[in-house]
């Protein structure tokens, strides 16, 4: 056990081994009477956090550290499942979470439609290029503002405005150029200097059709990528 830590206080650890833990550079064994709770019930991790002494199990998903589940007393992990079965075999229960899922779909909605037209402002495309614009602006809202798609649209940190332009050029990236297909050597740097490179050709590409001037669209990467005739 690490030095001033008791299994009261709330900390993350990496799994090793079964039942063993890595805190730091301590190798803990989960306390009898523990059992691991995999992360994927909300409400049972929220209540279990707030309810009784756990550990915090990390893990790597995709190339993210992400939390796997909990370490937390059997004993009280069952109560409060019994306590969440109760509550959710309730009509009442079932009436509130419909009017919540109907709330967060309108809401999705509403962000979906400003989203896109955030794109549209930060494409302002020539009049003669609107369909186009569109239509690029329908994909990239398509691919970045799905819940828990994990793109720039779905952050907070950022104005939607500033959002929209990264999906832009993200969707560019990926889908006018070999970026997922290219050999990127793993030094400080290399990545980002890539992606600078393609996002100023991505912005040139966005330009021809800013400015109105004729494009060969069976020559132009955006226009393929969106089989655009």
């Amino acid at each position: 056990m690490p030095e001033g830590k008791t299994v009261s206080d709330a900390f993350e650890v990496w799994p090793v081994g079964k039942h063993h833990y890595r805190h730091g550079s301590d190798i803990l064994e989960m306390p009898d009477g523990w059992v691991f709770v995999e992360s994927g019930d909300a409400a049972l991790t929220r209540r279990i956090k707030a309810q009784c002494d756990h550990w915090v199990v990390m893990g790597k998903y995709k190339n993210r550290v992400t939390a796997q589940g909990l370490c937390a007393p059997a004993q009280a992990v069952s109560g409060i499942r019994a306590e969440l079965e109760a509550e959710r075999s309730d009509p009442a229960y079932q009436k509130k979470l419909e009017a919540g899922r109907k709330y967060r779909e309108a809401k999705q909605q509403d962000y979906v439609a400003d989203f896109e037209q955030e794109v549209l402002a930060f494409l302002n495309f020539h009049a003669r290029w609107s369909v186009l614009a569109k239509a690029l602006a329908h994909a990239v809202t398509a691919h970045a503002t799905p819940v828990g798609s994990g793109t720039v649209a779905r952050t907070q940190r950022i104005p939607v405005s500033e959002r929209a332009q990264a999906a832009v050029i993200a969707w560019l990236r990926h889908q006018t150029s070999s970026y997922d297909q290219m050999y990127i050597p793993r030094v400080a740097g290399a990545r980002r200097d890539v992606r600078r490179k393609i996002a100023e050709r991505s912005r040139e590409i966005l330009d021809k059709y800013r400015s109105g001037a004729d494009v060969d669209l069976s020559a132009c990467p955006l226009a393929q990528a969106l089989d655009f005739q």
